[in-house]
């Protein structure tokens, strides 16, 4: 099932290299520019590769589950094939929001 977003939900981008594929500079300058586009329109909250596994992260914010999955299939990485990926939601738990709601 999945959840309406609210101001504590983001989604979670995780990319897997394919190995069969190779990235490019072009490729990559193309993965960057993308990023920096959401991070423009202030959907990017953070990013980067991993340093023990091979593909990396993407936290964004994003309208719905729908508009997260469209925002990761524009990404020139998943477009090419060079990279595929999982989309998570993910439920923000702080003090403001009660960690979820289980502390009063």
């Amino acid at each position: 099932m999945v959840q309406a977003a609210t101001d504590d939900t983001l989604y979670v981008i995780l990319l897997h290299n394919n190995p069969d594929k190779n990235k490019t500079g072009p490729l990559v300058h193309e993965h960057v520019l993308h990023l920096v586009q959401l991070e423009q329109q202030g959907q990017l909250v953070l990013c980067g590769p991993f340093g023990d596994y091979p593909g990396g992260m993407v936290i964004i914010r994003a309208e719905s589950y729908d508009a997260a999955k469209e925002i990761a299939e524009c990404d020139p990485f998943v477009k090419s094939g060079v990279e595929s990926y999982e989309l998570r939601t993910w439920g923000l738990s702080h003090q403001g929001n009660k960690h979820l709601g289980v502390l009063e």
